[in-house]
């Protein structure tokens, strides 16, 4: 299982190198992101420029995972390999793993600019314990959005999978209040926020790198979230397999 699932990792990698401007494509926006709107607004305010560095982490985590999952099995649905693959009598799961090792290291190639840039341009400051909780957050808030995107990309073809990530990936940002600092957002995206897997994972994020308090209803709502995703995630790869393969 092991072995199986690096191998898969390590196809999965060298296919994503293969195309340089896919990786650079997927660490450019959260850092053209925190350089626009925290370093030039921020950078001089340790608090708020440490709460703004992790909306941009969640930022990064969400559209990494969004597009690298949503667009990326579609993509790979579409080509001839990938029929072949799910026949092999290996299963599902080491490929699946395969997937979420690779989509790990994308999400760390992304979330590597955000950090660089608020330790040289701001004076954003975690504790080490701070900074191994933030490291923690980050990998648990990810498994939403991976789910998310397995959901896409396994339930609609390459170009609606491509739309559907697209459509999404603003009002999520804007609607769970990653481009604003706590409390600073619109009241009906305050009100809001809390509700959707966004704010939720930001508010998880906040709580990891700063004194934000812990929202029990953004957790709750945030396991809600998971937990759907999940079902269909696992209900779009079923679905698939039966049209493909029944």
């Amino acid at each position: 299982m092991t072995v199986l699932a690096l191998t898969h990792a390590r196809f999965q990698i060298t296919e994503l190198f293969r195309i340089p401007i896919a990786v650079f494509g997927s660490a450019f926006w959260p850092a053209a992101s925190m350089l626009a709107f925290v370093v030039p607004f921020v950078r001089h305010e340790p608090a708020y420029a440490t709460y703004a560095t992790a909306s941009m982490i969640t930022f990064a985590v969400m559209n990494t995972n969004l597009f690298q999952y949503g667009v990326g099995v579609a993509e790979d649905r579409a080509q001839a390999w990938d029929p072949y693959v799910r026949t092999l009598p290996a299963g599902t799961a080491p490929r699946f793993a395969g997937r979420i090792l690779a989509g790990l290291l994308m999400m760390a190639i992304s979330l590597a600019p955000v950090v660089l840039i608020a330790a040289l341009f701001t004076e954003a400051a975690v504790t080490p314990l701070g900074f191994l909780a933030a490291v923690l957050t980050c990998v648990a808030v990810s498994i939403p959005f991976i789910l998310m995107g397995l959901s896409i990309g396994y339930a609609l073809p390459q170009k609606a999978a491509l739309v559907v990530a697209q459509v999404l990936f603003l009002p999520l940002a804007f609607g769970g209040g990653l481009l604003t600092p706590p409390g600073a957002a619109p009241g009906f995206v305050e009100d809001l926020a809390p509700y959707l897997p966004t704010g939720g994972a930001v508010r998880l994020m906040w709580a990891a790198v700063g004194d934000f308090p812990f929202d029990t209803a953004s957790i709750l709502a945030l396991a809600a979230w998971t937990a759907l995703f999940a079902a269909l995630a696992i209900w779009s790869y079923r679905r698939d397999e039966g049209r493909r393969f029944g």
